[in-house]
């Protein structure tokens, strides 16, 4: 194996008006910048216009723009937004509209939600088992009450940075082993 840095995508799980993914995401890719271990960086599902699966051709180059950046990472930061005890539709719909380009990849999860985001991400654990994601074991869970001012600006605890940065530690290792495979 090369010398080279492995590159991560920090992907933004919402696509709603007013979403305050782009804040944990900035915030995440802060302290990931820090580590110097990687490229890090955000990736937002909203910019890729992605047709609801089955409902275009298939062939909308939003879909083919997702599938040529997700090639070009070797792991991923999912932000995770706990919706009615899931994900979002539109990382549902991101995740199926791509197959082979997630595999033999790793992820890590940074969630919130009343109870941190940790339902949505034990469904997302699932889906990126049946897409060859291999996800790690640390997850930081964010509170809406706690770590958001009006449950809209982002404010975390202090307590947060070493679950991070253990995360992060384990996409590294675990996004390198896996690069081997591909």
């Amino acid at each position: 194996m090369t010398n080279e840095k492995l590159n991560i995508g920090i992907i933004l799980g919402s696509t709603r008006e007013g979403r305050v993914s782009p804040q944990v995401g900035e915030w995440v890719k802060g302290i990931a910048d820090k580590r110097g271990d990687a490229n890090y960086e955000i990736v937002d599902i909203a910019d890729y216009n992605l047709p609801f699966l089955g409902t275009g051709t298939g062939q909308e180059p939003g879909i083919q723009s997702w599938n040529e950046k997700l090639a070009s990472l070797d792991g991923f930061v999912f932000i995770v937004q706990e919706y009615n005890h899931s994900i979002t539709g539109a990382l549902k719909n991101a995740l199926d509209l791509a197959r082979e380009v997630w595999n033999n990849k790793a992820a890590g999860f940074v969630s919130y939600g009343s109870t941190g985001g940790a339902r949505a991400v034990e469904h997302l654990r699932g889906i990126c088992g049946e897409l060859l994601i291999a996800d790690v074991r640390v997850h930081p869970t964010l509170s809406l009450f706690t770590d958001f001012e009006n449950m809209s600006t982002f404010k975390p605890a202090e307590l947060h940075l070493d679950n991070v940065n253990a995360m992060l530690e384990q996409v590294i290792a675990w996004s390198g082993a896996l690069k081997t495979l591909r």
